[in-house]
């Protein structure tokens, strides 16, 4: 034993520090590489997200940013070309719609031979009395005649403004194409006001060629809602399109509300629904990119229905089952702000922490 103890021990740790000695060297100096590799040309690859063709449902809503507003005034015009009698009403007052506002005293014409006498002194001058009425109910939130005053057919001379309100927002251009089947009515919430309500009577104003006012919006009798005598201008009309529903009776709003309006322009079950990302066009018709099982890419046309946003309807030229590329070559980069503004990249793959 003492022998091992001074002899084969010491021998045994001097072969064992020899031997990792050697192979740090190994290591260190002479790594193993195959003699094909290129430390330069990258190994990795990349592969494009894919995602097979189903069967869902897809509810197409689009949300506007609205705001409440009292429903303009309509003008009183003038129904005759004389002089103002008697003026029945006073800025401020109530009216119904066939109100008496005043009336216009109008010289009745008569032939010559008509006017004189037999003596041949003129006859007295004979007139008749026109009413001018109120063509909605409200109150008269500006009177501009007074008794005695000249006025013409069809002058602004009064306005009446309505108890009623609407809530009204702006459609971006490109959203017409999800409301082609215009709907009727949209379901509106007031920012911090009553719950939730569905108005009826819903309209989408398209901007008009050669349309236009001066601070004035248009009213069921086809007169301007700006002030006395506003005339219609411009050589082009607004190129925003407008949708405006009326606030239902019973609920309590005031102007200058903010509120969203949600416009239903249809919904479906059990229909093919794709990425929007994964889709070149956006409304009616679009391709993608199929993949065959043995890794070939084929660009196809399809024909596009229903979109929420981030899935669209496919009307055909896809079967179930069948793989698509989940992001089309050329498509804009789509941040995910639930990954942490990661970039989802139209190639595949994300890169997080920078801004596309």
């Amino acid at each position: 034993m003492d022998a091992a103890r001074r002899w084969v021990f010491p021998i045994l740790r001097l072969v064992l520090v020899a031997v990792v000695a050697v192979a740090l060297c190994k290591l260190a100096f002479f790594p193993d590489h195959p003699a094909e590799a290129d430390l330069a040309v990258p190994t990795g690859e990349v592969t494009a997200p894919t995602v097979v063709v189903a069967k869902g449902s897809i509810a197409n809503d689009v949300v506007v940013d609205a705001t409440v507003s009292a429903d303009p005034a309509v003008p009183v015009k003038a129904t005759a070309a004389g002089t103002v009698d008697e003026v029945f009403v006073a800025e401020g007052a109530a009216v119904a719609a066939g109100d008496v506002v005043y009336d216009v005293k109008v010289e009745i014409e008569r032939d010559p031979a008509d006017s004189v006498d037999a003596e041949g002194k003129p006859l007295p001058v004979r007139y008749r009395y026109v009413d001018v009425t109120a063509p909605i109910g409200g109150t008269v939130s500006s009177l501009g005649v007074i008794e005695g005053q000249t006025v013409s057919i069809g002058e602004a001379t009064a306005q009446v403004a309505p108890p009623t309100y609407s809530v009204s927002g702006t459609l971006a251009p490109e959203q017409r194409y999800r409301l082609v089947s215009a709907p009727t009515e949209a379901q509106v919430a007031i920012t911090a006001g009553p719950a939730p309500f569905t108005c009826s009577g819903l309209r989408i104003q398209n901007p008009l060629q050669g349309a236009g006012g001066q601070g004035g919006g248009s009213d069921p009798s086809g007169g301007s809602a700006g002030g006395l005598g506003a005339t219609g201008g411009g050589s082009g009309g607004s190129s925003t399109t407008t949708v405006t529903c009326p606030i239902p009776d019973g609920v309590t709003v005031f102007p200058g509300l903010t509120a969203t309006m949600t416009l239903s322009g249809g919904k479906a079950d059990g229909v093919l629904i794709v990425p929007t990302t994964a889709v070149q066009g956006a409304a009616q018709s679009g391709t993608v990119w199929v993949v065959a099982p043995d890794g070939t890419q084929e660009e196809r046309p399809i024909g596009l229905g229903l979109t929420d946003g981030s899935q669209v309807e496919v009307t055909g030229g896809l079967d179930e089952g069948e793989t698509i590329l989940q992001f089309a070559p050329g498509a804009a980069a789509v941040v995910d702000e639930g990954m942490g503004g990661c970039v989802s990249l139209p190639s595949g793959g994300s890169v997080c922490g920078m801004t596309p």
